[in-house]
């Protein structure tokens, strides 16, 4: 054997990185996406509906009601329902009139169709995935296209990074019929104690008053408190100017809209509550409620404390209007949120 005086060395072999995880339930109902980092969303197929979003360190950033429907017998309360095509209570002289509040894609069952890996920002591994859901006029009952005759198709891409979670509608007039839309991602928040809450970035801007018979008024306070039944549409924000949720006084989570002008700020407040058969827990809308302490319950206590905080929603859309979709033609909308924590 002839024995070479410069042997080649061995190529190495770069690690691979890990990579998002994309797992469905073993009943089908919900797509689970983690990241390497840790953070983590879960998605309901009924109603495209975003039940979880967790940062890397494990806490919780949507509200879910504790008595939510999850078997797809009614919407969720909680999460990120998607509203489509009205919000509300559909007006008696539009095309929409037929509809169930808030329309029909919360109450679909939607299609998985599948995932993306989205790239990083920077020289550190923290790209993230992208999953897309389907809803088009082929799957709806029969009941539903007799009572919104269009046709159309729904893309909504939830992307899930270490920078937050982004979600996207896509709308597409598939038909020869032009139609009216509106849209919202009904985003449900979870926080520790409403008391505590102010939402800026809504100083001088105008608001409908549901609570007041829809009366204009014009926002003055560069901090928005929540002490009583709020809900009110604020309209004709400019979309890249960020709306910031705060806790304590300390930044707790960031909004950035594409295309969304409009945004819903809603508390059911107490008497409202009482009478949502799917609320809970009963004090939900203002603050943590602790179970009683006892030795035997200390290792559930972080549970207790995920499982029970409060909401408010702020809510994207395009909502103070109707969007005008011509046949061939399409609209896409969508919310970046972050956590500050």
């Amino acid at each position: 054997m002839v024995e070479r005086a410069k042997k080649p060395s061995a190529i190495p072999v770069a690690a691979s990185e890990p990579s998002p995880q994309v797992d469905i339930s073993d009943d089908n109902s919900r797509v689970i996406a983690t990241l390497p980092t840790g953070e983590s969303v879960q998605i309901l197929l009924y109603g495209a509906t975003v039940i979880s979003w967790k940062s890397s360190g494990g806490k919780e950033n949507l509200f879910l009601s504790e008595k939510a429907h999850l078997d797809g017998s009614k919407p969720v309360r909680g999460g990120i329902p998607v509203v489509f095509p009205v919000f509300g209570p559909p007006p008696s002289n539009h095309a929409t009139s037929k509809l169930p509040q808030h329309g029909f894609a919360r109450n679909s069952r939607w299609e998985y169709l599948g995932k993306s890996s989205t790239e990083s920002n920077n020289s550190t591994n923290d790209g993230g995935v992208k999953l897309d859901f389907g809803l088009s006029t082929g799957m709806l009952s029969a009941e539903v296209k007799d009572t919104w005759p269009y046709s159309f198709g729904l893309t909504y891409s939830v992307t899930l990074s270490k920078e937050g979670l982004e979600t996207t509608m896509n709308v597409r007039n598939q038909g020869e019929e032009s139609f009216e839309f509106q849209v919202l991602l009904h985003t449900y928040l979870r926080v520790e104690d409403i008391s505590k809450v102010t939402i800026s970035g809504l100083q001088g801007t105008t608001f409908i008053d549901k609570t007041q018979n829809a009366s204009e008024n014009a926002e003055t306070s560069s901090s928005l408190a929540i002490s009583s039944e709020t809900d009110r549409v604020y309209k004709a924000l400019t979309p890249e100017e960020a709306i910031v949720v705060q806790e304590d006084g300390k930044p707790r989570l960031e909004f950035v809209r594409d295309t969304l002008a409009d945004v819903v700020v809603w508390n059911p407040w107490s008497e409202k509550a009482k009478g949502m058969s799917d609320f809970g827990p009963e004090d939900g809308y203002k603050q943590m409620s602790m179970p009683p302490f006892s030795p035997f319950r200390y290792h559930l206590l972080h549970e207790a404390f995920s499982l029970t905080r409060a909401l408010v929603c702020v809510e994207a859309g395009s909502v103070a209007g109707w969007q005008r979709l011509d046949p061939g033609d399409t609209f896409e909308g969508g919310q970046m949120i972050r956590s500050l924590l």
